[in-house]
């Protein structure tokens, strides 16, 4: 008998993103640029996967950004909301950080 492969909830989601960015803050300062990249887009995979198109934007950008001069402050600034959008318990104020957030850095 074939078990029913059943997705994550939401929840189990935010809380494995929240996981990944609270690991990714703590060793970003001796992390090369590239490693913050692949770091962030761990991240964009887990929340493109998800549904989670603002924070797999988000991730996408600060990806690309960890590659550029200047990334350590870009990439902790990014990661410091991300964990504020995703700690948030209402969609609307996670939507809201994350597009300000995405809004500020393009």
């Amino acid at each position: 008998m074939a078990r029913a492969r059943t997705s994550p909830s939401i929840s189990d989601v935010r809380e494995q993103l929240g996981e990944r960015i609270a690991e990714l803050s703590k060793r970003a300062a001796r992390l090369s640029p590239l490693d913050i990249h692949a770091q962030m887009d761990a991240i964009r995979q887990v929340a493109a996967t998800n549904g989670l198109a603002a924070l797999e934007e988000l991730a996408h950008r600060s990806a690309q950004l960890a590659l550029l001069p200047g990334h350590r402050i870009s990439v902790r600034c990014c990661l410091e909301h991300m964990d504020e959008a995703l700690s948030s318990d209402r969609s609307t104020d996670t939507n809201a950080i994350l597009a300000a957030l995405a809004i500020r850095l393009h």
